[in-house]
């Protein structure tokens, strides 16, 4: 029958004096070193502990202790949606994975965020008659644009001309806008916007037109002020990311068309941009079409009371009708975002 409890101790042999020689030739042995005796150990020829032993007349190999391989850095999840197109990505070191994680950590501490540039002086002015057609890299080395003639209205009607058109892949930088702004810059195809700045929204700053599910869409820096309704207008399909971006006075940064004749899936990454009110939405999707729009490092100035929705979902038609409102807040689908993402100042 088994026992409970503390195993019986074996009975245990008294030392001999051969224990000694014994302890000193393994140790030895372990430690690469040659002994008398009949033992001879020579030194590794490649790798810990490799090479070949004569041990009492018998031969063998000294094998490596067993290692364990380090494993390689996993890439982090790219926070874009999965359905949107992939971003291009760039191998990094392990230390350069860790300083991205640790900038980008909302683990209760307030998002990151970078200094905004202050609003420019313009360098110049030029009256826009026609609509400027870009197809390339357009610089406009901080001129402002207004409009004039046909684009010199001011008016809110949705079928009015932009200052720029841009071409599929086109860039446009270095740019003020200034009032009448018409409908501001039309991009056909995939677009960049650097450092381009709106003093005065006419009906949009942005329209993005595209009809790929490809297509890409950059605003990066710049920024916009007194918007009656949306800054960034998405009529047609892809992903615009907005960043290092700050705006003011609006009513929508951003709107997936609610009531085009023909909608698509879009999606939206808003990351590091200053909101200032007044203001009616950050963002709007239509949750019937699968948008989603994600959210990191916003700050709004300017809204003690927190009137401004962050992001709220419609149900979108291509009839023309009003979209109605389905929700708002983050619901981890169609509004992405975390409370520690968005900050009040």
């Amino acid at each position: 029958m088994g026992t409970r409890g503390t195993a019986r101790k074996p009975h245990r042999k008294k030392p001999t004096r051969h224990r000694g020689l014994l302890i000193g030739t393994l140790a030895t042995i372990l430690v690469g070193g040659a002994v008398t005796g009949g033992v001879l150990l020579t030194a590794p020829a490649s790798g810990p502990r490799a090479g070949t032993y004569r041990l009492g007349g018998a031969t063998g190999t000294a094998s490596p202790p067993p290692t364990t391989a380090s494993p390689s850095p996993s890439s982090s999840a790219s926070p874009s949606p999965s359905v949107s197109p992939s971003a291009s990505r760039t191998s990094a070191s392990p230390r350069a994975s860790a300083t991205a994680t640790k900038r980008t950590s909302t683990s209760g501490a307030a998002p990151y965020t970078a200094g905004f540039a202050a609003w420019p002086t313009a360098t110049g002015e030029k009256a826009v008659a026609t609509t400027i057609e870009v197809s390339g890299t357009y610089d406009g080395t901080l001129k402002r644009f207004y409009g004039s003639g046909d684009l010199g209205s001011d008016s809110q009607d949705e079928d009015q001309g932009p200052l720029f058109e841009l071409a599929d892949g086109a860039t446009l930088k270095n740019v003020i806008l200034g009032s009448p702004a018409a409908d501001g810059v039309h991009c056909l195809g995939s677009c960049t916007l650097q450092n381009v700045w709106w003093q005065d929204v006419g009906e949009d700053a942005a329209t993005f037109k595209g009809t790929s599910a490809s297509a890409t869409y950059v605003v990066d820096g710049g920024g916009a002020q007194k918007a009656d309704d949306k800054v960034f207008q998405h009529n047609g399909a892809g992903i615009l990311t907005i960043r290092n971006f700050q705006v003011a006075d609006f009513g929508k940064l951003y709107r997936s068309c609610g009531n085009c004749r023909t909608q698509y899936e879009r999606h939206v990454v808003i990351s590091n941009v200053k909101v200032t009110g007044p203001g009616k939405d950050i963002v709007g999707v239509n949750a019937n079409y699968g948008d989603t729009a994600t959210l990191s490092g916003v700050t709004i100035v300017g809204d003690s009371g927190r009137k401004i929705t962050v992001c709220e979902r419609f149900q979108g038609n291509a009839s023309g009708a009003e979209p109605s409102s389905l929700g708002t807040g983050a619901d981890g689908t169609h509004c992405r975002y975390s409370a520690s993402g968005i900050t009040y100042r």
